[in-house]
């Protein structure tokens, strides 16, 4: 609404996917302010998992070895403080939902959180009885380890910018089952780098992971990972540099 308001008040708009650029565009902002920047990964941080690292990584952050561990990387609370109150465009219902029904089929599940505010999942992970371990990370090499111990990274939200998640899952070849949302639409070539699922579709949600449960192919790991270094963030510099050229003095070289 705002730029519907002024559209030409923006000399440039940055967006990070197909569907936003669209909506801006749609606004009334002149097609060559509008920059499309995919959201990008420092891909250094991210390593493939081995069977060795992940063992490495459920010791150190409490896990079973023998678990079945969906990841769950995010912040899905309204606010910063312990988040009861589900912020609902990130879909924690449409999680918690898809997560009872693997429970039924997967007796040894356990989830993995990341990110503040996730006391309303942690509420309905316990009515539920599926035990979890929730983890505040503050580096990308803890983020990373917390990736490292998953079997699986679930993305269940109604409407994203990215989510970052996307990539960094590909990135440490966990698979990836997430809604068509933001930049993942563009992203997930499904049953190829990742899965996709419709929004709300918890029970595509829940099958696609008791799928990856009984079995995932190796391929689509190797082809996850090269989706995720196409857009490392170097790789993004020179679309950078064409947004900002003429508002940023460039440094000597």
């Amino acid at each position: 609404e705002a730029l519907r308001s002024q559209p030409r008040r923006f000399e440039r708009v940055q967006v990070t996917h197909a569907e936003m650029r669209d909506l801006v565009l749609s606004a009334g902002v002149p097609a060559e302010a509008v920059h499309v920047i995919p959201i990008g990964i420092d891909i250094d941080n991210f390593d493939l998992v081995t069977r060795e690292s992940r063992s490495a990584a459920r010791r150190h952050l409490g896990v079973p070895e023998g678990a079945f561990v969906v990841g769950s990387f995010q912040k899905d609370g309204v606010g910063w403080g312990e988040g009861l109150e589900p912020k609902l465009v990130k879909g924690p219902d449409v999680l918690v939902a898809a997560l009872e029904r693997v429970r039924a089929a997967v007796p040894e599940l356990h989830v993995l959180l990341t990110g503040p505010a996730r006391g309303y999942v942690r509420r309905e992970l316990d009515r539920i009885g599926v035990p979890y371990v929730h983890v505040l990370v503050s580096s990308r090499t803890e983020l990373a380890a917390a990736y490292r111990a998953a079997d699986v990274c679930l993305v269940p939200a109604r409407q994203e910018g990215g989510p970052k998640s996307v990539l960094e899952s590909m990135a440490a070849g966990v698979p990836l089952v997430t809604t068509r949302v933001g930049q993942a639409a563009e992203l997930v070539e499904d049953g190829s780098n990742g899965w996709l699922v419709e929004v709300e579709d918890v029970d595509a949600l829940a099958g696609r992971t008791i799928e990856i449960h009984a079995g995932t192919s190796v391929s689509t790991v190797v082809h996850a990972r090269a989706t995720a270094e196409r857009y490392a963030l170097e790789r993004l510099d020179p679309l950078w540099g064409k947004l900002l050229d003429g508002f940023v003095a460039r440094g000597a070289s």
